[in-house]
């Protein structure tokens, strides 16, 4: 691997930070430099969380150019429609199918994009666009906070790194009664990109 640049996209309480963490360990663990920035807008109150990632052996700024992400990975669909223009023309997006309104459409000012329009925004960046229902897959396995490492698992499917490593890196930062569950996430995501659900 060359060099991979990634940007996590979500909003506030959906685990951004912490999948993005674990993405660093894994780089690092594979022997690949790391280096990234968070934006938190108005995190606690499910404002934008985004994550900068750059992996490579040798990285010297975290902050990505526009156009120029290999793998925008969003947890919910309008952020997805949001930080797309990031994408490289042949870039790839891992979109959950999830819902969150912001404030502003929560008080009447605006309107949740139809998802016509949001897959319409995304794919001016890019064709491959796989939308995954992340989220209710997550509440299926018994806990939707494991929706981030579910999103790990279809990220990992993009990057040359075992899933040993990930596994390990995923067992340093997750309580040992909640790791099984996270595990099934994982592999869940994974087995979702697997089943090539293009957009």
């Amino acid at each position: 691997m060359d060099k991979v640049n990634l940007l996590i996209a979500g909003v506030g309480g959906q685990g951004v930070i912490l999948a993005s963490d674990i993405v660093g360990e894994v780089a690092i663990a594979a022997g690949y430099d790391f280096k990234k920035t968070d934006t938190l807008g108005m995190a606690q109150r499910g404002g934008s969380v985004i994550s900068h990632l750059k992996i490579a052996p040798k990285v010297n700024s975290p902050l990505i150019a526009q156009g120029d992400v290999d793998i925008l990975l969003a947890f919910e669909k309008m952020e997805a429609a949001r930080w797309a223009y990031y994408l490289k023309p042949d870039g790839v997006a891992i979109v959950n199918n999830h819902v969150l309104p912001p404030l502003s459409v929560n008080l009447g000012v605006e309107t949740y994009p139809s998802d016509d329009t949001v897959i319409a925004d995304i794919k001016r960046a890019t064709d491959k666009i796989y939308l995954i229902s992340g989220t209710s897959m997550a509440a299926d396995l018994g806990n939707v906070k494991t929706l981030n490492m579910l999103m790990l698992g279809a990220i990992s499917h993009f990057l040359p790194i075992t899933d040993q490593v990930w596994k390990e890196s995923m067992a340093q930062r997750l309580p040992a009664a909640i790791l099984e569950i996270n595990d099934r996430a994982f592999e869940v995501g994974k087995k979702e990109i697997r089943n090539d659900n293009l957009r």
